[in-house]
């Protein structure tokens, strides 16, 4: 793992492969290992990078709370340090509102987008709610109760909940409470999505509870040219519940 001090912080990232840049987005509360099976079927067509967003994982984070305009500006300075000028970006739930922060903000930069078990909605007021109670119950009594909920709801498989827990523990209350007011604040990028010319990848288990299957419909709907890419009894995990339908629909963004 290298790092790279960038926007006041210093950012942790894998970066393995050979071929066209992508950037590889990780899910709260996740890091870049939720990563590691589907890496190497992917390596050997991208230069890919896999970092961890500011305050997970490795990277450092700041008092100043994040927004996904942060997070996508973190990235946006990996790739300076880099030398690297454009790139896809591929993100899991958050880090697909990580990616379309990045196609907000640096439209040039892009040259395709993915989103696995995401969506392009804003959060409802209701869920806008829970996200600020969850980040004030994650500052009272640290991560457990976030990390108890949050298992059974990514995967039924017992081995890749027990994988995604391994993850989830070592990550901090503060990267979570940052996160989980960035995602409550977030705009709808449903239009964004819809304007955006350079290759769509939308992957999505129809078995997600999390993020239904029907915001994946409702983003392809918007951006009709985008591949939209349905997994059969796949729940929030796909780069792990089906690495090798996951890999092959990503290398769509090898143009």
């Amino acid at each position: 793992m290298q790092k790279v001090r960038v926007n006041g912080i210093e950012l942790a990232y894998v970066r393995r492969g050979h071929g066209r840049p992508l950037v590889l987005l990780h899910g709260y509360p996740l890091d870049h290992h939720i990563w590691d099976e589907i890496a190497p079927l992917l390596e050997d067509k991208f230069d890919l990078l896999l970092p961890d967003l500011r305050g997970f994982g490795d990277s450092t984070s700041v008092d100043t709370p994040p927004t996904m305009d942060t997070y996508a500006s973190d990235i946006a300075a990996l790739l300076d340090s880099l030398g690297i000028e454009k790139t896809a970006l591929a993100g899991h739930s958050m880090g697909g509102y990580v990616a379309l922060a990045f196609a907000r903000l640096f439209p040039d930069r892009l040259t395709g987008l993915g989103l696995i078990a995401s969506q392009t909605l804003a959060d409802s007021p209701d869920r806008k709610e829970g996200r600020y109670k969850s980040a004030a119950e994650a500052a009272e009594k640290g991560t457990t109760g976030i990390v108890e909920a949050m298992t059974p709801k990514f995967t039924s498989s017992p081995t890749l909940q027990a994988f995604a827990r391994q993850i989830m523990e070592r990550q901090t209350p503060q990267a979570c409470i940052g996160a989980l007011k960035a995602m409550a604040e977030r705009p709808d990028s449903t239009s964004l999505l819809a304007s955006l010319t350079c290759p769509l990848v939308i992957i999505h288990g129809d078995t997600d509870v999390l993020i239904p299957i029907e915001r994946a419909r409702e983003a392809k709907e918007a951006a009709p040219h985008a591949l939209l890419v349905e997994l059969a009894g796949v729940g929030h995990l796909p780069m792990l519940e089906a690495k090798e339908e996951t890999a092959r629909a990503l290398s769509a963004l090898h143009t």
